[in-house]
């Protein structure tokens, strides 16, 4: 099985189609994110309902794509992707710290009250984007443009979702975010407590 060649095979990005024979697409994206060594992830398949696109996205997919799909679109969010995954977000700059959330972006490494925060490489821009920037508020159209490389014509609900993991992982209670504050009707920002270190 392919699950059994990942370790050996080290891809840059895989490619996965959520109707699969045997295992279900969802079962083995959450599989590969079990393990040690992230690598990116875009779903592909028929399903093209938000709650089909909202499940991908929140059991670890970075992207998804219904079929059919242009070969041009599908390699403009490849090539995006891998942008992000392979290249250091603002390499040299200084860390960032609010409250006890410290980023710091040489190591692409965040940590939440001294304890490491395992994060995608996706999770990570976006926090570190809205960070760096405390107090600006970022629509979702730009926010995708931006860390997706895409325009507006993509469900924007892949930014939410890829919000409310962040929140998950770095707020002591999502429900009330204290790092990533909604603008109603507009998109986000990053409300420091802090200031860049």
């Amino acid at each position: 099985m392919a699950l059994a060649k990942l370790d050996r095979l080290a891809p840059d990005l895989i490619l996965l189609d959520r109707m699969l024979p045997g295992m279900d697409g969802l079962q083995v994206c959450q599989s590969i994110r079990r393990r040690p060594v992230y690598t990116p992830i875009i779903m592909l398949t028929v399903k093209d309902e938000e709650i089909d696109k909202v499940v991908g996205l929140e059991v670890g997919a970075d992207d998804y794509i219904t079929k059919p799909f242009k070969v041009r679109e599908l390699l403009a969010r490849v090539r995006a992707i891998l942008r992000l995954a392979n290249h250091p977000s603002n390499a040299g700059s200084r860390w960032i710290r609010s409250g006890d959330l410290e980023i710091d972006p040489e190591g692409r490494a965040v940590t939440v009250r001294g304890n490491p925060v395992n994060l995608t490489p996706k999770e990570f821009d976006l926090l570190f984007l809205l960070a760096s920037h405390p107090g600006r508020v970022f629509g979702r159209d730009m926010l995708l443009e931006r860390l997706w490389g895409y325009n507006t014509e993509v469900e924007t609900r892949t930014v939410d979702v890829h919000i409310q993991r962040l929140r998950e992982k770095i707020d002591p209670d999502p429900t009330a975010p204290h790092f990533l504050v909604t603008v109603r009707n507009i998109g986000y920002k990053f409300a420091s407590e802090g200031r860049a270190g």
